[in-house]
Parts: C-alpha cells; sequence; structure tokens
C-alpha cells in the first residue's frame, strides 16, 4: 500500500494550466510523483465564518474517521486469523482496491448531495462513521467473547498434564465407581519418578489396592497413573503424594459433567463458524463505506480550506500526487520552489519542530493546500 499527497493550488488563467504546471515540475521531467487530478465538485461555500469554524470541526473529523478505518481493518485481519495474507483483498472501496479508488475519485452525490451545505455533509458523515463504530464494538464483543470462551475451552483440552482436562484422556473402565468403600485417584507423575512411583505408591497410605496402578496417558514430561484405594485414606494418601512429589489431579468421572463439556466446545465453535461468514460480510461492507467517507472528508478539507486560502471566486485545482519514495525530499522542494508565492511566510515548517507561540495541530504547513492520505492502515505487513 501506499501514500498520497492531496494539494490544491490556485487556478492561473485557467486550472488546466495550473495542472500543467505542476506536473511539467513534477513527473514529465524528473518522475517525482505519479499525479492525477482530484474532482471536487461545486460545493456550496457558505459564510467565511462557517468556513473557519469548519475547518477545525473537519480536522477532528478526519482523525475520528481515519481511526475508524484503520479499526474495521485491523478488526478484519484479527477475525482471519490464518488467512491474513488475504486481507488486502477483502478492504476494497467500491468494489476496487483503494489506489485505484483515491486516483479515480469521483464525488457521491447520492450519498452526500452537494446541494447541502458543507456543515450538513460534514455531519452526514460523522453520524454515519459513528454508527459504524458502535456497531463495530458491540460485534467485536460479541465475537470476541465466543472466540475467547472456546479459546479457554480449547486451552483445558491441552497442555501439561497437570493443568490440562482429563475427561478426553481417561476411560469409564479406568475407575472404580459406584462403589461405598473404593475410589480411583488420578495421579501425575515425571518421567523420572516412574521407578520411585511404582516402589513407592502402595505404601503411600494404608489401604491402596496393591497393584491397582496403571499408566493411562503420557505427555513430553509426565504420565497420568491412576491407583485404587479406600475412600478414608485419600487425604493421607494426597498428603503423603505431594511429600513424594506426585501430583494428584482433583478428577471425579461424572459422564454427565463431560458430555456436557463436550457439547459446549461443539456448540461454540458451531457458534463462532456461524458468525464468521457474516462478521466478515459487514466488515467489508463497512470498511468500504468508512473508507469512501475518509476520502470525501479529505475532498471537504481540501475544499474549505482552498477558498479560505485563495478566496473567491472558487479557482483552485486539486491534485493528488502518489510520490516516489526515494525522492520524496526533492519533491518538497520542487513543490515549494513552484508555489512559495503564495504565501511568502510559509518557510517549510515540519510539525515536529517545536516553536513557541505556533500550534499546527501537528499538521505541516506549506505555501500550497496539503493533506496526506497514508493508505498503510494496518500495523502488520500483509
Amino acid at each position: 500500500m501506499t501514500e498520497f499527497w492531496l494539494i490544491s493550488a490556485p487556478g492561473e488563467k485557467t486550472c488546466q494550466q495550473t495542472w500543467d504546471k505542476m506536473m511539467a515540475a513534477t513527473s514529465r521531467t524528473n518522475n517525482l510523483s505519479n499525479n492525477n487530478k482530484f474532482n471536487i465538485p461545486d460545493l456550496k461555500v457558505g459564510t467565511l465564518d462557517v468556513l473557519v469554524g469548519l475547518s477545525d470541526e473537519l480536522a477532528k473529523l478526519d482523525t475520528f474517521v481515519e481511526s475508524v478505518v484503520k479499526k474495521v481493518a485491523q478488526y478484519m485481519a484479527d477475525v482471519l486469523e490464518d488467512s491474513r495474507d488475504k486481507v488486502q483483498e477483502n478492504l476494497l472501496a467500491n468494489g476496487v482496491d483503494l489506489v485505484t479508488y483515491i486516483t479515480r475519485f469521483q464525488w457521491d452525490m447520492a450519498k452526500y448531495p452537494i446541494k447541502q451545505s458543507l456543515k450538513n455533509i460534514s455531519e452526514i458523515i460523522s453520524k454515519q462513521i459513528t454508527q459504524i463504530d458502535n456497531d463495530l464494538k458491540a460485534r467485536a464483543s460479541a465475537y470476541n467473547n465466543l472466540k475467547g470462551n472456546l479459546q479457554n475451552l480449547e486451552r483445558k483440552n491441552a497442555g501439561s498434564l497437570m493443568t490440562r482436562s482429563l475427561a478426553d484422556i481417561v476411560k469409564k473402565e479406568d475407575f472404580v465407581l459406584d462403589s461405598e468403600y473404593l475410589v480411583t485417584m488420578l495421579v501425575v507423575v515425571s518421567k523420572q519418578g516412574y521407578g520411585d512411583w511404582q516402589k513407592t505408591y502402595e505404601t503411600l497410605a494404608e489401604m491402596v489396592v496393591p497393584r491397582s496402578t496403571k499408566l493411562l496417558f503420557e505427555d513430553n514430561d509426565n504420565g497420568l497413573f491412576s491407583v485404587t484405594l479406600f475412600r478414608k485414606a485419600v487425604d493421607d494418601f494426597k498428603h503423603k503424594a505431594r511429600e513424594n512429589k506426585f501430583t494428584v489431579r482433583d478428577f471425579y468421572y461424572n459422564e454427565e459433567e463431560m458430555k456436557a463439556d463436550k457439547e459446549e466446545m461443539t456448540r461454540l465453535s458451531t457458534d463462532k463458524k456461524k458468525q464468521f461468514g457474516p462478521l466478515v460480510r459487514w466488515l467489508k461492507v463497512n470498511f468500504s463505506e468508512a473508507f469512501i467517507a475518509w476520502i470525501h472528508i479529505k475532498a471537504l478539507r481540501v475544499f474549505v480550506e482552498s477558498v479560505l486560502r485563495y478566496g473567491l471566486p472558487v479557482n483552485f485545482q486539486a491534485m493528488l500526487l502518489q510520490p516516489n519514495k526515494k525522492n520524496m525530499k526533492k519533491l518538497r522542494e520542487v513543490l515549494y520552489d513552484l508555489y512559495k508565492h503564495l504565501d511568502s511566510s510559509a518557510a517549510i515548517i515540519d510539525a515536529s519542530m517545536d516553536i513557541p507561540g505556533l500550534n499546527l495541530s501537528q499538521q505541516e504547513y506549506y505555501p500550497y493546500v496539503y493533506y496526506k492520505i497514508d493508505c498503510n492502515l494496518l500495523d502488520f505487513k500483509v
């Protein structure tokens, strides 16, 4: 993915001349950037006061909408889990990839009617994206709960014999059941301790049934042994086992409980599969909606800022530059030379420079209108 610079400069005799000049300076001879005209329709200007207020509101809205676009993209990556390489093909705007959408941008008259005031259009976008953000929180919370519960159950059925569930390891015939006097215990013994166990288990307490131990299961480090003893000896046996570094697992064979656990796991797994498809579809649709809204905000910001800077009647050319990565610094210099006459005070100031009394609100300032569009929406490489 890539970064774009959305800029505007006042129309010379015609806007085409502004375009031609910029093209000649940046791409015809020295390949500093790939450029496209950025089409902004004739929007309603309104009063200067409204434009000044709107300029600040749009800056905040831009940040908010960008954050929602990134959240939806990131959550898409989280939901796709093992298919993260498929994330990019699901992040489309109006059915096309993001670069194509931006470079061929056309204002959506149906969604954002230009007969409305600029303030109304920005409010339409704000409501729309707030709704997407709220829906995302609700859907993500429901899906994450489901996923978390399923992972907890899966974790119970994996890992060390010291902690994992034993339900899927043992069988009914491994236990003495329904006896008033006898009970079967399960003990975890390290592999190095097998010899000690066989020598000592019968003497760990009185009333251990001789030759009753059986190795039921092994993992890399330990074995799970069963042993049968009289119920009245259980506490004594546990105490002595602990002293000898054998771990007694508190497990009592209960078919109903084990069946319920299995059914719960099947139910959660089925629910997750059922929710997955509709959730991915929702994310695709709403990523597209949010991204489209975001680019419309960029268009609004360019329009408002261009009118505030270059005055009325409205006469400016919006241009989309895709900088050649190696030549970004050179491109900045060329644009500065081309437009420095527009604002003599605007030597290249970087937002990272701390100049007392000058609040750039984290936005670089240049003699031309400039906004960055960064399409690197994910915080990992796919």
